[in-house]
């Protein structure tokens, strides 16, 4: 640490520094909304003066300061790898070729929103700042900041995404683990249902055998019929006993069923006279009922903020409330506060859900850095448009950047916009590969996502991958852990492992989905001739297998063709990814599962399991199940090893059954399906199959043409060629050289 009269330089890691310029010369040592941690081990490094300036070498960076006020001409850092320098600005972002983070809403988007930086940059460097956040008191109260001043931190990573991710972290704290139920499908809508109606839904979706695992309950929950006087419905605490008549019965209802419970708030009009717990509140802060004067709601205030959640919040969660949806603090910094009361709102809640040992999580707009302390994140009210839907693959990916990994959108769009079931049907394919799987929209009668109101084939294919999603969450939730423990988000943007690859930081669509799967989100309509659509993909080195199709794809670039079926999902050679066979609501840790495995190449997914709900996982109540397979090439063999557990197998069934499927062999997979047996004990089998070359390309090219709305005539010419053809080489080259629509060449040389 440099520290002189108004500056104080501290040299973080050897490719992080924190850099303050305060007037006044009182620095801020205390926890701020964004930066919790600043211990950090020591670093080896060099100080001098050269030319009047202070020079710092890290070994990674070399920093030049003049000692004054902080400006572009007298502060500077240089990036060892990269060989770039920054200069100090009062503008962030774009400016420094940023990779930019993410955004506190979409609300009203139709298509992309400008987003805040993150901390990585095209030239291997971005700084956030931390200078106007309030500073955290001894007593956990939020404060202002003494005095005006910078306080800026420098990220000088170059390409080492994961390096910086963790060391980011470390610095603005870890991410938590989320609730299990939370990774299933959420069904969610605005709408005034009433119990009845409600459980009639619930009913349909289980005739659907359509898995869910939260129910959302929008504001009609509670009174928003109220007297003028007392202003809008939009705030509310009671329940609307003409919709719900029991709603503790309800509330258990929904339990019983294996769902979680989230009620939406609005919180921003107080606490008004004609609430059930209006009289109990005035009790605890001491306040005059007699004008019926609303409580002013106010979260920086430290009494009211104990009795809201006191005789208003904590007794719903008691009866059946699993987490908030803080929908909006549409009001403003009360009371004289200069706090965002967004992030109050957040970070109060989400400390207070723990009592009792409950795993917190709340569902709000995002409040700046920090923000990914506090899962999960809503993004808002989006158009329903295919704009709307083509912006949200990279806005997720990108929200990595800032370490905000558990965004949630209203998957199929919340309002206006146009009915569009094609649209929905690839927002729901998107949506199963996001980090949350809600579907929402709007109350009007016309903008429903009922399958049941939806029309075939798209209402079939709406339940499939509502159902793959349920199947992921032993995927998904190990991901969660490594989320947790080694500061790996779910969506991670394709240039996190090609980072040497130019075209890879301009694929908006592709991401990797966890560990082992890259995704090419398909956003654009079909196409009126081929009937299919298409999105690209820049294929990373290796063998990859389409989980849907089984075809092989190798290193490149490439336009991917899809029916409305399906989207390019890709499982590496190697990769493991276990789903639950088990059928219905409720995220309990399943007794039949199953793994598709990437033939090809040796692989090992440690699946992590706790009870999903508790802290318990702080003090070692999880288990680990190690799972490995390795490829004999001479024996065209692949052996799958599934290891003996680990940890506390108390949180395990006692017995287990898997079907194993590996992919990219002949005949497309290969399938072995276990009998049960105890986690206590290891099992291992082998499968033989010799890697497949691709899938048969003349039955392909026959399935595309079929499929195709164009002359017969041209389809007979085309497929000649392929049945002409004596190898799947002469047959790629006929085709390339062949007049013939450009994007039906296209669609069959993905073939090949």
């Amino acid at each position: 640490m440099t520290i002189g009269n108004r500056y104080r330089i501290t040299v973080l890691t050897s490719r992080l520094i924190r850099m303050e310029y305060q007037k006044c010369g009182i620095f801020v040592d205390e926890q701020t909304q964004a930066v919790v941690n600043r211990d950090f081990p020591a670093v080896e490094y060099t100080t001098y003066h050269e030319k009047g300036n202070l020079i710092i070498n890290t070994g990674d960076l070399v920093f030049s300061y003049d000692g004054e006020e902080f400006s572009p001409e007298g502060l500077s850092i240089q990036v060892k790898e990269t060989g770039a320098t920054w200069h100090y600005s009062v503008v962030y972002g774009n400016s420094d070729r940023n990779l930019l983070g993410t955004a506190r809403t979409l609300d009203g988007a139709d298509g992309g929103v400008n987003l805040e930086p993150g901390i990585f940059g095209e030239n291997g460097f971005a700084v956030i700042d931390d200078s106007n956040t309030a500073i955290v008191g001894d007593d956990g109260e939020y404060t202002s900041r003494r005095g005006q001043g910078i306080d800026i931190y420098f990220f000088g990573y170059g390409t080492d995404f994961a390096g910086a991710l963790k060391d980011f972290y470390k610095l603005c704290g870890q991410v938590p683990m989320i609730p299990r139920y939370a990774l299933g499908n959420w069904w969610s809508r605005y709408y005034r249902y009433t119990e009845d109606s409600y459980n009639e839904m619930l009913d349909k979706m289980a005739e659907e055998n359509i898995p869910l695992s939260v129910a959302v309950i929008d504001m009609d929950w509670h009174l928003t019929e109220v007297d003028p006087k007392y202003g809008t419905g939009w705030t509310g605490y009671t329940w609307d006993e003409k919709l719900f008549p029991d709603y503790r019965r309800f509330l258990k209802n929904l339990k019983d069923r294996g769902l979680a419970t989230t009620l939406n708030l609005h919180p921003a009009d107080g606490i008004r006279a004609f609430e059930v717990q209006y009289e109990r509140m005035a009790k605890e802060l001491n306040f005059d009922t007699r004008e019926e004067k609303a409580i002013e709601f106010d979260f920086a205030d430290k009494k009211f903020r104990k009795a809201y959640f006191k005789c208003v919040m904590n007794p719903y969660e008691d009866e059946g409330v699993d987490f908030w949806w803080i929908d909006w603090q549409q009001g403003t910094k009360k009371g004289g506060s200069d706090i965002d009361p967004l992030y109050l709102l957040n970070h109060y809640h989400y400390e207070d859900r723990k009592r009792s040992n409950n795993r917190p999580m709340i569902f709000s707009r995002y409040a700046g850095v920090g923000s990914h302390r506090y899962p999960l994140g809503f993004s808002g009210d989006t158009v329903a448009s295919w704009r709307s839907l083509d912006f949200q693959p990279y806005f997720t990916s990108t929200a990595s950047n800032i370490g905000y990994g558990w965004w949630s959108h209203d998957i199929g769009g919340h309002m206006m916009g146009d009915k569009n079931e094609e649209r929905l049907i690839r927002w729901i394919q998107y949506g199963v590969f996001s980090p949350v799987m809600r579907l929402h929209s709007s109350c009007s009668e016309f903008f429903n996502k009922e399958p049941w109101n939806v029309s075939s084939p798209y209402r079939e294919i709406m339940g499939e991958y509502m159902r793959l999603r349920h199947k992921m969450l032993p995927y998904t939730y190990t991901m969660s852990y490594e989320a947790h423990v080694e500061g790996k988000p779910l969506i991670q943007p394709l240039y996190y492992k090609m980072p040497k690859e130019k075209q890879a930081y301009k694929q908006p669509n592709e991401y990797f989905f966890g560990d082992n799967l890259l995704v090419g989100a398909i956003t654009k309509e079909t196409s009126k001739t081929l009937k299919m659509a298409s999105t690209n993909m820049l294929i990373p080195e290796g063998r990859w297998y389409d989980i849907f199709n089984g075809r092989v794809y190798e290193q490149g670039r490439r336009n991917m063709y899809r029916n409305i079926d399906n989207i390019p999902v890709l499982l590496k050679a190697g990769g493991i990814v276990p789903l639950s066979l088990e059928e219905g609501n409720g995220v309990a840790n399943p007794t039949k599962l199953k793994l598709l495995i990437g033939a090809g190449a040796d692989g090992q997914f440690n699946m992590y399991e706790d009870d999903g709900i508790s802290m318990d996982y702080e003090i070692g109540k999880s288990a680990i199940t190690t799972i490995t397979t390795s490829y004999d090439e001479n024996r065209n063999v692949t052996t799958v090893t599934i290891h003996e557990a680990t940890g506390d197998l108390t949180q395990l069934p006692k017995l287990r059954s898997y079907e194993i499927e590996l992919l990219g062999v002949e005949n497309g997979s290969a399938t072995v399906v276990t009998p049960e047996f105890s986690p206590k004990e290891e099992y291992t089998v082998e499968i033989e199959g010799k890697l497949s070359v691709n899938i048969d390309y003349k039955k392909a090219v026959f399935e595309i043409l079929e499929n195709a709305w164009i002359e017969i005539m041209e389809k007979e010419k085309i497929y000649s060629l392929v049945l002409n053809s004596a190898s799947r080489e002469e047959c790629k080259n006929l085709i390339q050289y062949e007049d013939m629509d450009l994007e039906l060449k296209d669609a069959l040389m993905e073939l090949f």
